[in-house]
């Protein structure tokens, strides 16, 4: 009885094997058009700029042992100041100052173990900040220069470095974002063309980090991103990672 039925048995196992095999291929006939292949780039889009907005920072003190005519003098240097700066081509509305800082100064001795065994009143110490800010970025970055003048008139001013922003870098990344993703496609288009396909639709894009840096080219590039604020003229730069279809 065994040998009888064993020639069905293996005819119905090649039966089965032959529809599964035509159910496979035709799936693969239907699925023909659907590719699933992905062409991934990376696009980058670069712009040099100049800053449209500079500021620039100064401090000045006095020394005295009267608080009150100590403040006077102070304000002496506060209104020979402004005069500088107006003279170099600033308006007073550009000039800012703030408020005046005391302190008292005290002659200390101590013994060998370092115990205070004296402290003598010397004097105050007053000293006020001013800041200029101004769409003139030559201006700004010449004024850090020339401040130092100051001292001829015998105003003790200390010279902050200046800084330089821009003030639409809202507009300025999205061009930048254009720019980057037309550079992606045509980097896209490329590799389809030399693989005798046709690119297919935007399926994916991820923006890279937004960085402003020195034309100089002296600033490291960052994770996090960069802005340099001591340069007038910058580069800013930015990439897209694409990922379009195929067909």
């Amino acid at each position: 009885m065994y040998k009888q039925i064993k020639p069905h048995v293996n005819t119905l196992l090649v039966f089965l094997a032959i529809v599964g095999a035509s159910a496979i291929l035709a799936r693969a006939y239907l699925n023909r058009n659907k590719s699933t292949d992905r062409i991934y780039v990376t696009g980058s889009g670069t712009k040099e700029f100049k800053s449209d907005l500079g500021n620039w920072a100064g401090s000045y003190s006095v020394e005295h042992a009267d608080l009150q005519e100590g403040y006077n003098r102070l304000q002496e240097n506060r209104a020979a100041v402004l005069t500088f700066l107006v003279n170099k081509g600033f308006k007073k509305e550009d000039i800012t100052f703030s408020s005046v800082s005391t302190e008292k100064n005290y002659n200390s001795k101590y013994d060998q173990h370092g115990n205070l065994l004296s402290r003598t009143f010397l004097n105050h110490t007053l000293s006020q900040e001013v800041e200029v800010q101004s769409e003139d970025v030559d201006l700004i970055a010449r004024i850090s220069r020339e401040a130092t003048e100051l001292i001829n008139q015998g105003i003790e001013i200390n010279s902050n470095p200046p800084t330089y922003y821009y003030s639409n870098l809202g507009a300025l990344k999205i061009e930048m974002v254009a720019a980057a993703t037309q550079d992606g496609r045509v980097r896209a288009e490329q590799i389809a063309g030399n693989a005798n396909g046709s690119l297919g639709d935007l399926k994916n894009a991820t923006l890279g980090v937004f960085q402003i840096t020195s034309q100089s080219g002296d600033d490291d590039y960052s994770w996090g991103g960069t802005y340099n604020t001591s340069s007038i003229n910058k580069t800013a730069s930015i990439t897209v990672r694409l990922e379009f279809g195929v067909n």
